[in-house]
């Protein structure tokens, strides 16, 4: 698969779950918590346009790493942010927050998860339509 006249780097993955996520969005792991001492979790997720997470948080804190595309994140209560190519985001822990793709570009980002009684997320209600829209983001 190509995206925006780039290669992936890694394959694309299998579809991502409808109960966290909205959208045709991939996910590939790249690192397990068994790999790492059950201290973070590694993968590759790639959101066709309009493609985005539900509302969620991390126990630990994430790291997102965009290589592709352009999308937004957004944390409840505050404007949305745009991410392009070579953005990174730093996630507190239990900062409810979301990410995806914008309506006319896919996004491909590495996501890397903190690990806490074996958990990196806890996943909350799907990103409604208006809200994707108020992002005031093409």
């Amino acid at each position: 698969m190509t995206t925006e006249n780039n290669t992936l780097i890694f394959p694309l993955g299998n579809p991502g779950s409808s109960e966290w996520f909205s959208g045709e969005v991939h996910v590939q792991g790249l690192v397990s918590p068994e790999q790492m001492e059950g201290l973070y979790n590694v993968g590759q997720v790639t959101f066709s346009p309009g493609g985005r997470t539900h509302w969620h948080t991390h126990p630990i804190g994430q790291v997102l790493l965009v290589i592709e595309g352009k999308g937004w994140y957004q944390e409840r209560g505050k404007p949305a942010q745009v991410l392009i190519k070579g953005s990174t985001v730093a996630i507190p822990k239990d900062v409810e927050h979301w990410h995806g793709a914008s309506a006319d570009s896919q996004m491909v980002h590495i996501a890397i998860s903190n690990m806490k009684d074996g958990n990196n997320v806890v996943w909350m209600t799907p990103v409604s339509d208006q809200e994707y829209a108020e992002t005031g983001l093409e």
